[in-house]
C-alpha cells in the first residue's frame, strides 16, 4: 500500500488570524470546500484536539465518507486524521512571510484496497489535485476578503 502525498501551498494578502478564521468558521469553510464536500460535525464544530468531523463526498449512489479527528493542533496548525475508503492526514499550516501569510495544504493518504486505488489513480487523482489547488485559490479570495483585526 503506497502512501500518497498531494502538497499545494499560497501566498495570501491577509493576516494569519483571517487564515484562520477561514477554519474556525464552519460557513466560511463551506465556502471554499469542494462544493461535492459536505463537511459534518460529530458535535459541536471546532479545531480543538479530538474534535470529530465527518467529510462526505457527494458521488451519487456511493456517498464515500472520512470520518476525521484533529489530531495536531497549535497556532498555525491543524491536521486531521481520516479513517474511511483513505486512510492518512490532511495537513493545514499557516505562517507570516514578508507581506503576506503563507498557507501550506498537505493531504497525506494511503488507499488500503486495490481496486479503489486503481480507480482513484486513473480518475480522481489529478481531479483532486486541480481541485487542492481551487480550495486554496476560494481560501484566499475568502480570507482576503476578511477584516484585517480578526482575533
Amino acid at each position: 500500500m503506497a502512501e500518497r502525498c498531494f502538497q499545494q501551498a499560497i501566498a495570501i494578502q491577509a493576516s494569519c488570524a483571517a487564515v484562520e478564521a477561514c477554519f474556525r468558521d464552519l460557513s466560511l469553510m463551506h465556502r471554499w470546500l469542494n462544493p461535492l464536500l459536505r463537511c459534518h460535525p460529530v458535535g459541536e464544530w471546532s479545531l480543538n484536539r479530538g474534535s470529530r468531523t465527518q467529510f462526505q463526498i457527494q458521488i451519487p449512489l456511493l456517498y464515500p465518507c472520512l470520518d476525521c479527528i484533529v489530531c495536531d493542533r497549535s497556532e498555525g496548525k491543524i491536521v486531521w486524521q481520516f479513517e474511511g475508503f483513505f486512510q492518512g492526514t490532511d495537513t493545514w499550516q499557516w505562517w507570516p512571510e514578508a507581506d503576506h501569510t503563507r498557507l501550506d495544504n498537505c493531504f497525506r493518504f494511503q488507499i488500503a484496497k486495490p481496486w479503489i486505488a486503481w480507480g482513484f489513480d486513473r480518475v480522481a487523482a489529478g481531479v483532486t489535485q486541480r481541485d487542492m489547488q481551487a480550495q486554496l485559490k476560494r481560501l484566499k479570495a475568502i480570507a482576503e476578503s476578511l477584516p484585517d483585526d480578526l482575533t
